[in-house]
């Protein structure tokens, strides 16, 4: 199958990336979020992020112009009857992505391939909402979107082999480097870099170190070009206890227990760099 219409479902920081990332591999892409508002900034964020790219000469004023033109916005999700592939980048929530899932199913095509960029929920459990759960499949992406190679392949109990080959193929069409990994609670990524981001949240509820001593240490310490705190701050605290909860529950171990402190800053509203406010203080929240 050659695709060639891609429907990204959500449009915030990842979906965006996606859309961005998609069109710019070539791809004519419907980005589409519930609140209509979301998809208005999710587009006017890649515009601002390509006109930078245009700044610093990585892209022609010609390129950035051949990217937007192939970047249209979807009011509704009947879109998705035009799609190859569909790629959810909607909150880490699994009623919400199940059931956003068996709407698609409805919408979309047969041949129709459906992609969650989930960050540490079952694909085979979203799979099963559908009637093609040989057509469904983790695609999660990094983020930035547009700048980290890495794409995690996570093939559900009942994804097909033909699913997952194009999927790698749109992968490495988009200037990606697909790793298939297994369908375990959070994969492999977020499975290692979670529990340390939450034990440098431990250091600072026990008062170990301030934020910024932290993050200092694993930068000239551990050679990380970011702090795991700042990295927390841009990935989105509640996103971090999302994933830190699915660990937990997931696999049963206490290590994987989500730091109070972490919950706190949730409740507080204090979600990192997108509010404002998290284990830093940013001059403008990214929302």
């Amino acid at each position: 199958m050659e695709m060639k219409h891609v429907m990204v479902a959500g449009a915030g920081q990842m979906g965006s990336g996606i859309a961005q990332t998609a069109a710019d591999a070539g791809f004519y892409v419907r980005m589409y979020d519930v609140i209509p508002d979301a998809a208005e900034a999710g587009l006017k964020r890649l515009k601002k992020q390509l006109t930078r790219d245009a700044e610093k000469g990585r892209k022609t004023e010609a390129e950035v112009k051949g990217v937007i033109s192939r970047i249209s916005l979807s009011r509704t999700l009947e879109d998705a009857k035009h799609a190859d592939i569909v790629i959810e980048a909607i909150a880490e929530n699994m009623t919400a992505k199940t059931e956003l899932f068996n709407t698609l199913d409805h919408i979309c095509p047969p041949h129709t391939i459906l992609a969650s960029n989930t960050s540490s929920l079952p694909i085979t459990e979203i799979a099963a909402v559908t009637n093609r759960p040989d057509q469904v499949i983790g695609m999660h992406f990094m983020n930035p979107v547009p700048v980290m190679k890495l794409v995690e392949v996570i093939r559900g109990l009942a994804t097909s082999e033909v699913t997952a080959l194009e999927v790698k193929k749109l992968a490495e069409k988009m200037g990606k480097t697909p790793v298939e990994v297994n369908d375990f609670p959070g994969f492999v990524s977020n499975r290692i870099l979670l529990p340390m981001i939450n034990e440098a949240v431990y250091c600072v509820y026990e008062g170990v170190a301030k934020p910024e001593a932290i993050d200092e240490v694993m930068k000239l310490g551990m050679n990380h070009p970011m702090g795991p705190l700042t990295l927390a701050d841009f990935i989105g605290l509640d996103t971090c206890l999302s994933i830190m909860e699915v660990l937990y529950s997931g696999l049963g171990d206490s290590k994987y227990r989500p730091c109070p402190l972490l919950r706190k800053y949730v409740k507080a509203g204090w979600l990192g760099k997108k509010s404002g406010r998290g284990f830093y203080q940013y001059e403008e929240r990214a929302f």
